[in-house]
């Protein structure tokens, strides 16, 4: 791939560092972004969607059993991607891993998607709306599922809020400007996004999807995933 094809289209980052210790035997051996649903690996999924909506850039960050992610994806030319990878010793949850990424983002907004999510969204649809001025990020939101019944955040007049019901549960998938992390008060490495999120309560965008979607959490999601899809 040119030097110039690679600079050009959209980022994104995929959260791919996770033991998966809730997916165990299973990840014992195999990262839980390499584990088969529908046929192939379900970070490949995400990737097949991502290029699709003409995202070229992508970076990946890696710790346990990291290397076999690495040797499956390669450079990311089988999807027309650029891959680059950001090696965690051990991992540093989504915001810390995120953080330890910026420099291989760069300085515009970047898709950011959990390794362990299967989705039907079109990320094409956001990146042709762009965020407005001044609007740290904008969150895919879905209704609740059975394991997380009290949901995460509110929506209020496109807004994501804290205490407006009904709540729903944060999908995975977001677009988020560098500043939201780089300006945010940490005092540690290893934190998630939750409190990012929360921190900038009212002044991210979020946005409800009632499509196909699934928290590849647990054996059990993952075999019933695999019975709704084949």
């Amino acid at each position: 791939m040119s030097q110039s094809k690679q600079s050009r289209g959209p980022v994104a980052m995929v959260l791919a560092a996770g033991i998966g210790r809730r997916m165990l035997p299973l990840t014992e051996h195999t990262p839980k972004p390499l584990l088969e649903v529908s046929g192939k690996p379900l970070i490949e999924h995400t990737l097949e969607r991502l290029a699709a909506a003409g995202v070229r850039r992508l970076v990946i960050n890696l710790s346990h059993l990291g290397v076999q992610i690495r040797e499956h994806l390669g450079s990311g030319d089988r999807w027309g991607l650029c891959i680059r990878y950001s090696q965690e010793e051990e991992p540093l949850e989504t915001a810390g891993g995120l953080i330890r990424a910026l420099p291989l983002l760069g300085e515009e907004p970047f898709l950011v998607i959990n390794g362990d999510v299967w989705s039907d969204f079109d990320p094409a649809a956001w990146l042709a709306r762009p965020l407005p001025d001044g609007c740290p990020g904008r969150l895919l939101m879905v209704p609740n599922p059975p394991h997380n019944p009290e949901g995460d955040f509110g929506i209020e007049r496109g807004l994501l809020s804290g205490t407006v019901k009904p709540r729903y549960t944060f999908a995975g998938i977001s677009w988020l400007r560098p500043e939201i992390l780089r300006d945010y008060p940490r005092a540690r490495r290893c934190f998630g996004l939750g409190e990012v999120f929360t921190y900038n309560e009212d002044r991210l965008q979020a946005e409800l999807f009632d499509g196909d979607w699934c928290d590849v959490g647990t054996p059990e999601r993952l075999q019933r995933l695999e019975a709704r899809l084949t």
